[in-house]
């Protein structure tokens, strides 16, 4: 996701700006150059298998969050909601159906291509499926979806797994060879499949590294610019892999000094809360957000949104001798695929692992897959934990559902309610 944020610049950041302006320069001459495009999700994306058959993939909903972070979601918003969609929708799909009632520009200004197949993998989010019946009646193209089951008791059965598998084996491969016209380069898959494994690797590492105190990176401001590689257009690519090995010398570079991570204020190194935190950020106002916590000395030590692409600290890699089961295993354990007691089970790991201070939930207004029983999961990891738990609201890109003086208002009391467990303690 290459977000544009007035922010101190690494160089992984600016890598990272240039490999996603290369790819849509990519997009926007695909046509002419006779390459296929893909439309799917981030949440189960298979990009290795999109890349084996030398394809181009397009994610809506990064599209939206950029179009937030830019400042034009809300025109795109309002755009849809002129033609028939209630304010109670995803504004991710507001406004990615907005954007394209305005020319589908993207986000570094360049016209996006029509997509030659709608590939959802379904992980947890119903809004996805009706999000591509709207695409659906946009574009002419074909569409086929791979059904991942839930994990209703918090486990990947061999028989989920297997269903998976047959799918991608009897409907997704066969669909990408009719629409690419070229049949599966199985030996290319292994070799994207293997170069994922070895990013993911990096990945879980940096990820780690909050565990330090004071710690090197924030796992969720930080964080949404450390998944951008590797959850859309590059996972399975040299370059992603490239990018995180700078990446994480520039970790351990900050861990050998004691450096915190960079926010928008400078470094943060005199960290007061450590915090973690549940539910998207808020991209209209992603540096204001940012700043009301570097102000107050929080550092993020670890996030569950950053993990809707993959979960990998729980040991899946992409396994290159078993491409289709392993694909099939990555869309099913999406953060979002996981019931309710797991994600209680993973934010309690958390908390307990990076030693944090208390956590946090932003509850957003239009996204139901992360919103639902939130509160419910507050009190059972206060209960489980003894830390304090936090509740603020927001939205994903609608800037009329931001109010910095209100999250700012509810932050200052639950920062006192954490001192107040200091002292008791």
């Amino acid at each position: 996701m290459n977000i544009q944020v007035d922010i101190q610049k690494e160089d992984s950041m600016l890598i990272q700006k240039q490999m996603i302006a290369g790819h849509f320069e990519k997009l926007s001459k695909a046509k002419e150059n006779n390459k296929k495009v893909v439309y799917t999700f981030v949440p189960g994306n298979l990009n290795e298998l999109i890349r084996a058959f030398d394809m181009l993939p397009v994610h809506p909903e990064v599209n939206a969050l950029q179009s937030g972070m830019r400042k034009m979601s809300g025109g795109y918003i309002q755009e849809a909601e002129k033609t028939g969609h209630s304010e109670d929708v995803c504004t991710y799909v507001k406004c990615d159906i907005g954007m394209m009632k305005k020319g589908n520009i993207g986000p570094t200004g360049l016209p996006l291509p029509k997509p030659d197949l709608l590939l959802l993998s379904y992980t947890g989010c119903f809004t996805f499926l009706k999000w591509f019946e709207l695409l659906k009646q946009e574009y002419d193209c074909p569409i086929v979806m791979l059904q991942a089951p839930y994990q209703a008791e918090g486990e990947i059965t061999p028989e989920m797994r297997d269903y998976v598998t047959k799918q991608l084996e009897e409907v997704v491969v066969p669909a990408l060879e009719d629409v690419s016209g070229k049949k599966l380069d199985r030996d290319r898959l292994k070799e994207l499949l293997e170069s994922s494994a070895r990013a993911e690797e990096l990945l879980v590492d940096i990820w780690n590294s909050a565990k330090n105190k004071p710690s090197p990176i924030d796992a969720y401001f930080g964080g949404v610019f450390y998944i951008g590689p590797i959850f859309t257009a590059f996972r399975g690519l040299p370059e992603c892999e490239d990018y995180y090995r700078i990446l994480k010398a520039e970790v351990d570079y900050r861990v050998a000094n004691k450096l915190g991570p960079v926010t928008p204020e400078g470094e943060l190194n005199q960290q007061k809360y450590r915090i973690v935190i549940e539910g998207p950020p808020n991209w209209t106002s992603f540096r204001d957000f940012w700043k009301i916590f570097a102000d107050e000395g929080v550092v993020m030590v670890a996030s569950t949104y950053t993990k809707v692409g993959g979960l990998y600290e729980n040991g899946f890699r992409h396994d290159p001798q078993r491409p289709l089961e392993s694909l099939g295993e990555y869309c099913l354990g999406c953060y979002t695929n996981h019931s309710l007691p797991a994600r209680v089970e993973i934010l309690q790991n958390y908390i307990e692992d990076f030693e944090a201070d208390g956590f946090l939930i932003n509850s957003i207004k239009s996204c139901n897959s992360f919103s639902a029983g939130q509160l419910l999961m507050m009190r059972e990891i206060e209960k489980k934990t003894g830390r304090a738990g936090g509740f603020i609201e927001s939205d994903l890109v609608d800037p009329r559902y931001f109010s910095a003086a209100n999250i700012k208002n509810r932050l200052e009391s639950y920062f006192q309610m954490i001192e107040a467990k200091r002292v008791g303690a």
